[in-house]
């Protein structure tokens, strides 16, 4: 086994997993620690050591609010359980589980960025264990990034500082860990012409990112979003997008609600004091900060770059759990839907309302669409009218989920079922569940391999077929029960809403 391996900065010694079979590499460094003066700049190259470095534990998580204190929220019972989980500044750290047992193998490469709102997460949350997938012979990585306004408010000081990498610094920080992959991998046993990037909700829109970034030729091979992408023909989101300008004026006024002038003096404040500051300007300002377009790193919106297809031409798997999908609106008459019409699109009001139904408990169930396959219909739209033919999967997850909570699928339930990790859960699952994710885990592992879902089950009967979504077969894995009727409305709807949204990209 591969207990000791060369990297381009030294040499580190990982542990035996679960299996030994496996080997755990747990925080590799991939670049400078980015404090002091390289608070909000680009990841620095990381520096040599001597001797062998032990990689045994998980480096410490991003700062952000201390996880595991909330017991009403969701996933402080479910994987933010610690709230003494150390945390520091010092945060650019990766790990590594690989089954190879020398250096030449080449096995695929997987590469996983973690969720979280870009505010909160990490690589070390118990769901994120790599092992199960690594036995079935795959080399996986976990990268951790900045985060909040560590990782991705800028400033007009930055800006002019470092004009090449003025914002975007969370994603700055994948890019560059998932650089070092595909400088280091082979030393793993890992093939670093084969890898596939991947990462759900926050996670799954740096995907997108990553996509969309015209620094990332040649990176990796393939993708998966994983409830991080979707259309909004309704015209209403919950996180608002900032231009760059109102981007740095938002730097500008942060830097006011913390009483500093200048750059110089917003890096002498302490890590801790500017979590601190930073959660209560974001609650007061009603703020996310998140993705921008600096010309830089991004130079249009990935909505629009992703959905007419000039992202990076690598084949994708997209999904959802069926439990996101919500109405647009909490509809209280039908005059609710009309007005929202009347803002998403005034000029077809009349038809939609038709097409909606007659009274609100139809028109709730109607219009529960799912955003992710709208924006797959556009995306193949602009292949065919692109002469491409780029394979993209499309999964939805709506498994019963056991629990005194009686959750549902909840937003990143799947990911127990992705990583194969139900025995680290709370919830009483039973037989039906480790069956699921077991083939869910197998069809991401024949992914990464050969760039197709489908394969034989370790009982060597064939997985469940799971064909591409085309614009002629509209097909979609159900990953568990089978969905309530409201989940896929009549095509009538879908195609007015696909219509709507095509429209932001003529």
């Amino acid at each position: 086994m591969l207990r000791e391996v060369k990297v381009e900065n030294g040499v580190v010694r990982g542990l035996p997993a679960a299996d030994p079979r496996i080997t755990s590499f747990k925080g590799i460094p991939f670049a400078a620690p980015p404090v002091g003066d390289l608070r909000w700049r680009a990841p620095q190259p990381a520096k040599d050591w001597d001797g062998v470095l032990d990689c045994y534990k998980f480096a410490p998580i991003s700062m952000q609010h201390i996880p595991g204190i909330d017991e009403t929220n969701i996933y402080t019972r479910e994987w933010n359980v610690d709230p003494s989980i150390p945390m520091d500044e010092d945060c650019l750290y990766l790990n590594v589980w690989t089954p190879a047992k020398k250096a030449d193998e080449k096995l695929p490469v997987f590469v996983w960025y973690f969720g979280g709102g870009l505010r909160e997460g990490n690589p070390a949350e118990m769901e994120f264990d790599g092992e199960r997938i690594a036995r079935r012979g795959i080399v996986v990585v976990t990268i951790n990034y900045r985060l909040n306004c560590f990782g991705f408010m800028t400033h007009p000081e930055i800006v002019a500082e470092n004009p090449d990498a003025p914002a975007n610094f969370g994603h700055l920080d994948q890019q560059a860990g998932t650089r070092w992959v595909k400088r280091n991998i082979a030393a793993f046993g890992g093939d670093p012409e084969n890898i596939t990037i991947g990462g759900q909700s926050a996670g799954g829109m740096s995907v997108t990112a990553q996509l969309c970034s015209p620094q990332n030729e040649g990176l990796f091979q393939k993708a998966i979003i994983m409830s991080g992408m979707g259309a909004n023909p309704y015209k209403t989101s919950f996180i608002r997008k900032y231009s760059f300008e109102e981007t740095q004026q938002l730097g500008v006024k942060f830097f006011e609600f913390m009483g500093v002038k200048t750059l110089a003096e917003a890096r002498a404040i302490d890590a801790c004091t500017l979590r601190d500051k930073c959660e209560e300007f974001c609650a007061q300002e009603h703020l996310m900060w998140m993705t921008c377009v600096d010309g830089v790193y991004l130079t249009e919106d990935t909505d629009k770059t992703l959905m007419t297809r000039k992202d990076w031409p690598v084949p994708l798997i997209v999904g959802c759990t069926v439990g996101e999908t919500r109405s647009p609106i909490v509809a209280k008459s039908m005059d609710d839907f009309r007005k929202l019409a009347e803002h998403a699109f005034p000029d077809r009001v009349d038809e939609y309302m038709e097409l909606i139904g007659p009274d609100v408990p139809t028109a709730m169930d109607r219009t529960r669409i799912n955003g992710a396959e709208i924006a797959i219909r556009v995306m193949k739209e602009f292949d065919k009218k692109n002469g491409k033919d780029r394979p993209i999967w499309f999964y939805r997850f709506n498994p019963e989920m056991p629990g005194f909570d009686h959750p549902g699928t909840f937003h990143s339930s799947d990911l127990w079922f992705h990583f194969e990790n139900l025995a680290k859960c709370w919830r009483p699952f039973t037989g039906k569940h480790y069956d699921l994710a077991r083939q869910m885990c197998n069809a991401l592992c024949y992914y990464f391999k050969n760039g197709d879902p489908n394969g034989l089950d370790i009982t060597g009967l064939p997985q469940p077929e799971w064909k591409p979504y085309t614009l002629e077969e509209h097909n979609i894995m159900y990953w568990g029960d089978t969905p309530q009727p409201y989940v896929d409305p009549q095509n009538d709807l879908k195609d007015f809403l696909t219509e709507e949204f095509r429209k932001e990209f003529n």
